[in-house]
């Protein structure tokens, strides 16, 4: 296990590639030995510094990696897992900048979950999810790597607070009790053209399976889920490659959808 010294200095140098948006080498290339514990104090120092430097707070947890299309594409073959800050959040339509604000975007169409209850694994269930869960959400999120070229490996997007960026609620929410998680269907479109589309069951077969991981893993460091959070639980789609100019939005049957413009 690494020395608390070089955990906040590795958990500093990502702080100040996100804030002046540059990259850095994979920390898997510096740090032969480096564990998944690691990169998790890793990113909490990350975090720590965005708390206690700018102010902001925290408002829920994402997972990622958690489909074959995207574990493909960035050959991460497990799940990582972050945090959501109030600084994250964009609402439904905005115009979301990149210059000075993301490096290297990609946007992934996901299902949120907006909890009423408190959740603390391990030994939480699907069935825990759904009854902690008052709303779904339709959303984006637009992932983001402070890392060279996406060149990463479990230990760096995880340090990298799961290589978030920004996220997109949509301004529909339903209850998940009304509906059949892993058969939702979504329809992702890109300049006004179909995109990409997937279903619920992409993410771990059921989205409520990637939240009870998450809520678990979370659980085996001392960190619950909030009532009141916003749980992002995994694309349902392959990541699209974005770049000023670029229009998306997405559609869930039975739900409804969310757009966003990047400028």
């Amino acid at each position: 296990m690494m020395n608390q010294e070089k955990i906040n200095r590795l958990g500093d140098e990502l702080y100040r590639a996100l804030r002046d948006g540059y990259t850095l080498p994979p920390l898997t290339d510096r740090e032969q030995d480096i564990q998944i514990e690691d990169a998790y104090r890793i990113s909490l120092r990350m975090l720590e510094r965005r708390l206690n430097d700018d102010g902001e707070k925290i408002i829920g947890k994402k997972i990622g990696v958690t489909s074959k299309p995207v574990q493909e594409m960035l050959g991460v073959f497990q799940p990582d897992f972050g945090f959501l800050t109030d600084a994250m959040h964009y609402p439904d339509g905005a115009e979301i900048a990149i210059a000075g604000n993301l490096i290297a975007p990609r946007a992934e169409g996901e299902i949120a979950f907006r909890l009423k209850k408190d959740l603390v694994g391990p030994g939480v269930t699907e069935a825990d999810v759904l009854d902690a869960t008052e709303t779904i959400i339709p959303c984006f999120e637009i992932v983001d790597s402070r890392i060279d070229n996406w060149k990463i490996k479990i230990q760096d997007t995880v340090a990298d607070n799961a290589s978030c960026g920004v996220y997109v609620l949509s301004q529909q929410e339903v209850d998940p009790r009304e509906v059949d998680l892993p058969s939702l269907h979504m329809r992702i479109y890109k300049n006004g053209e179909f995109h990409s589309e997937g279903f619920g069951s992409a993410v771990q077969g059921n989205p409520l399976t990637a939240v009870a991981w998450l809520a678990n893993t979370l659980g085996e460091f001392g960190i619950p889920f909030k009532a009141g959070e916003v749980i992002l639980s995994g694309s349902l789609a392959p990541l699209i490659p974005v770049v000023a100019g670029d229009v998306l939005s997405l559609e869930v049957e039975g739900i409804g959808g969310c757009s966003c413009t990047f400028v």
